[in-house]
C-alpha cells in the first residue's frame, strides 16, 4: 500500500521585478512528497532553494503555478485562510537567532504559537504542554526562564524546532536549519528531527547546501540550478549514479576523508553563473559545462525519466 501524497508542486514558479526584467527564482519546479518521508532540495547559494520552501508555505506568493497540499489546491488561498493552514504547515529557519524574539523567554517563545491558534485554554495547560515540548526536543525545565541571547546555537535551534511542533504540524520546511551550528550539534538537531519524524510520522522538505548532510538525512533529494530543478532520484541513486553534469560536480566537491593514496578527480565548475534576469530559451549550466553541445543551444531541457524516479533535465543524456 502507497502512502498518502501530502504534498504535491506543480509548475511552480515566483519571479521578482527588477529594473532589467524579470528575475527568475523559482521556475518550473515539480514535484510530489509522501506523507512522512523528506526530501532534500540541494544547490549553490542563490539557485531559489530557500525562496522554493517559502513559496510552498505562500510566505511568498507564487508567480505561477499549483501547490496542493493534503489534497487540498492552496494556490489561491488568503492569508486569513493559510492562517489557519499554518498549524498543518511550519518552518525551522536557517539562523536560530533572528528567527527568535530576544525579549521572550523560553517559555514564552513555545507558547506563543500555541496562544496565537488558541489550542489550549488554561494558563496551567499551556505551560504543562510547553514543558512536554521542551523535553521533546531536549532541552531542560531550568531554561524555563531563560532569553534566547543566554542559550548556546543548539538549544536556539531545539527552541525553533519546539515552536514548529507546538501546532502539531503534518509538513515541516527546514531552511538550512544546521549550517550555523557547529558539527556536533548539528548531529545531535539530525537526529533529533529524524526521531520526531519516526516517533509523529513528520514529512520534510530539507534545504540544505552540504551534501553530506543531506544523504544521511533525506529520501529523496532534487537539485536546484537558477530556480530550475535540474536532477531528481532517491538519495542513495543520485549519490551512486548522478547524471547531471551539475550534479557530478556537487558530490565531486565532497571532502573525502582519504589520508595518502590516490583520491577521485575533482570535476570543477568553470565560468560565471548565468544571470538569472530574463533567462535565453537554452540549457542554463550550458556556459558552463565541459560536455556542452550545439544543440544544448536548442531549448531549456525540462525533467524526464531516464530510469525509474530518476528525473534529469539534460539535453546530452
Amino acid at each position: 500500500m502507497e502512502n498518502k501524497t501530502i504534498l504535491e508542486v506543480e509548475n511552480l514558479t515566483k519571479y521578482f521585478s527588477t529594473p532589467g526584467g524579470q528575475l527568475h527564482a523559482v521556475d518550473g519546479v515539480n514535484f510530489k512528497i509522501e506523507q512522512g518521508r523528506t526530501l532534500g532540495i540541494v544547490g549553490e547559494s542563490g539557485c531559489g532553494k530557500s525562496t522554493t520552501g517559502r513559496t510552498i508555505l505562500k510566505l511568498l506568493e507564487p508567480t505561477g503555478g499549483k501547490i496542493i497540499f493534503d489534497g487540498q489546491d492552496i494556490t489561491g488561498y488568503s492569508r486569513k485562510q493559510m492562517r489557519n493552514l499554518r498549524q498543518e504547515m511550519q518552518m525551522v529557519f536557517q539562523d536560530p537567532f533572528s528567527s527568535l524574539d530576544p525579549r521572550q523567554t523560553v517559555m514564552q517563545l513555545i507558547s506563543e504559537p500555541i496562544i496565537e491558534h488558541k489550542l489550549l485554554k488554561t494558563k496551567a495547560e499551556i505551560e504543562k504542554r510547553t514543558l512536554e515540548l521542551m523535553a521533546t526536543v531536549g532541552l531542560a525545565e531550568r531554561y524555563i526562564n531563560v532569553y534566547p541571547h543566554e542559550l548556546d546555537g543548539g538549544r536556539r535551534q531545539r527552541i525553533g524546532i519546539a515552536r514548529a511542533l507546538a501546532v502539531n504540524p503534518k509538513l515541516i520546511v527546514c531552511d538550512e536549519p544546521v549550517s550555523a551550528l557547529d558539527v556536533s550539534i548539528q548531529a545531535q538537531i539530525l537526529n533529533l528531527l529524524k526521531q520526531l519524524q519516526k516517533d509523529l510520522g513528520l514529512t520534510y522538505i530539507f534545504i540544505t547546501h552540504d551534501l553530506s548532510v543531506v544523504r544521511y538525512f533525506s529520501d529523496d533529494i532534487a537539485v536546484l540550478y537558477l530556480g530550475q530543478m535540474v536532477e531528481k532520484a532517491p538519495a542513495d541513486v543520485l549519490f551512486k549514479n548522478p547524471l547531471h553534469p551539475y550534479t557530478k560536480a556537487l558530490l565531486s566537491a565532497i571532502p573525502l576523508p582519504i589520508v595518502g593514496g590516490d583520491k577521485p578527480e575533482r570535476q570543477l565548475i568553470k565560468g560565471e553563473i548565468t544571470s538569472p534576469v530574463n533567462l535565453p530559451d537554452e540549457c542554463r549550466f550550458m556556459k558552463r559545462c565541459d560536455f556542452a553541445e550545439e544543440r544544448c543551444k536548442n531549448g531549456n531541457p525540462q525533467l524526464r525519466e531516464i530510469e525509474p524516479n530518476h528525473f534529469v533535465a539534460c539535453s546530452c543524456i
